[in-house]
C-alpha cells in the first residue's frame, strides 16, 4: 500500500472531518451493529451503491468475516437509470454493473453508501433492487448522514451524523478508488 505525504484537499478551503483511522473505526462499528441486528449472517448481503459504497461494503464484509469467521455475500446495485433527477444533472452517471445474489427473496439486503443527504439515491437503489426481486428486508448503512432529507428515508447504521448547510459539500475519499488517503472532507460555500 503506497504511503502519502499529505492529502490534497478536494476543494479550496476544505477541512478534514474524518481521517483513515476514524473511518476504519466507524466501519468496524457498523460491522458489529450489522452482526447484532442480523443473527443469521447466511441471509445477509451487503450491497454497495457505486462507487464508494461498493468499497465500503467490501470492507464491512471483511470485518464481519474477521469478527465472526463467517463470510458475508457482497454485491453492487447501479442506480443511475433509477434516479428521479436525470434531467437536472449536468451529466449522466456512468452505468455500473449490478451484482446481486440470486436468492433475493431470502436475503436481508444492507445497502451501503458513503453519504446520505436527500434520500433520493437510497430510493433509487430500492427501485433498482425491486426490478430484480423482493427481499424480505432492506437496511441502509452510511458513513455520513448530512441531514436535509427530501424523502422519508433514514439509515439503520450511521457512521457519523454531520449536520451541514445545503451549500456545504462533503467529499469522501477512499484510497482504493481515489489514490488518496481515506478521509472525509467538508468545504464551506464560497
Amino acid at each position: 500500500m503506497p504511503k502519502f505525504e499529505s492529502a490534497t484537499p478536494p476543494a479550496p478551503g476544505a477541512s478534514v472531518i474524518l481521517d483513515a483511522p476514524a473511518i476504519q473505526r466507524i466501519l468496524r462499528r457498523i460491522a458489529h451493529e450489522i452482526i447484532e441486528g442480523n443473527p443469521d449472517l447466511d441471509k445477509v448481503a451487503l450491497v454497495g451503491i457505486p462507487s464508494r459504497g461498493i468499497e465500503m461494503a467490501r470492507r464491512i464484509a471483511d470485518y464481519i468475516e474477521q469478527f465472526e469467521r463467517h463470510p458475508v455475500t457482497t454485491g453492487a446495485i447501479d442506480v443511475s437509470m433509477h434516479r428521479d433527477d436525470l434531467n437536472l444533472r449536468p451529466r449522466l452517471s456512468l452505468v455500473a454493473p449490478t451484482h446481486l445474489p440470486d436468492d433475493l427473496e431470502e436475503r436481508t439486503i444492507v445497502l451501503v453508501d458513503d453519504v446520505l443527504y436527500s434520500g433520493r439515491t437510497c430510493r433509487a437503489a430500492m427501485d433498482a433492487i425491486s426490478s430484480f426481486g423482493r427481499p424480505p428486508r432492506i437496511q441502509y448503512a452510511v458513513l455520513i448522514d448530512r441531514g436535509h432529507r427530501e424523502l422519508p428515508i433514514r439509515a439503520d447504521y450511521v457512521g457519523k451524523n454531520l449536520p451541514t448547510s445545503p451549500g456545504e459539500r462533503v467529499f469522501v475519499r477512499l484510497e482504493a478508488l481515489d489514490h488518496q488517503p481515506d478521509a472525509v472532507w467538508i468545504s464551506k460555500p464560497a
